[in-house]
């Protein structure tokens, strides 16, 4: 029996990881996993100051919490306890929770193996931000997107206007940076390229031409 595909897309916040994991993944025909749904979903369950409460409370919030995964691309459902994980954790309040929650080396470590898990019973593309370095160092396929903080602000921007959300751009821009800097300097599996990931700068791309540039990274 041939063992899963594993393809890995990392990148900082508002870079299109989400978009282009989910189409890469129909493309490919395989499960799409959203690892930064499970952070939040963690941290929604938490709740607020979780992070702040010491490691024997978050390591004990783990326990006997178990992800599903199931689906194609787009139509992927990853579950919490049963549960699908839905629109509620996508809230800039909740993804600061995940990025706070993220630094807890009992929570990485917990999430760590469910994402491995599910990663041994299916193969999927898997999204986040250490998926490559950390979670799937073995990944045939690894990819890192980026952008700039003040393109990725004005990708959100647009995004929460088409929703009909309250946005503010200058706001968006101070979230997103802040959120950068937890991530990249964090002591525990900081944001950076696997080093044999390929990286796409997307500040100028079409998502067409991101997509194709995945493709061809993939099938090449």
């Amino acid at each position: 029996m041939s063992s899963p595909l594993i393809v890995t897309i990392d990148g900082p916040a508002g870079v299109g990881k989400s978009t282009m994991a989910k189409r890469l993944a129909r493309a490919l025909s395989i499960p799409y996993l959203d690892t930064g749904a499970m952070f939040r979903s963690l941290a929604r369950r938490l709740g607020e100051d979780a992070w702040t409460r010491g490691e024997a409370y978050l390591e004990a919030g783990l326990t006997g919490v178990r992800f599903s995964l199931s689906g194609i691309g787009e139509a992927s459902v990853l579950s919490l306890d049963g549960v699908a994980i839905g629109d509620e954790i996508r809230t800039e309040q909740v993804g600061m929770w995940a990025s706070n929650i993220a630094t807890s080396p009992a929570v990485r470590a917990g999430l760590k193996a469910a994402q491995q898990a599910l990663g041994r019973e299916c193969s999927l593309v898997a999204e986040g931000r250490d998926m490559g370095t950390v979670v799937f160092p073995e990944a045939s396929r690894k990819f890192f997107l980026d952008a700039t903080a003040d393109e990725r602000a004005r990708r959100r921007f647009l995004q929460l206007q088409e929703l009909g959300k309250p946005a503010d751009l200058d706001e968006l821009r101070e979230q997103i940076a802040a959120r950068d800097h937890q991530d990249r300097n964090r002591a525990v599996a900081p944001l950076k390229p696997a080093d044999d990931a390929v990286i796409i700068d997307t500040t100028s791309l079409s998502l067409d031409e991101v997509f194709q540039a995945l493709v061809r990274g993939v099938r090449g």
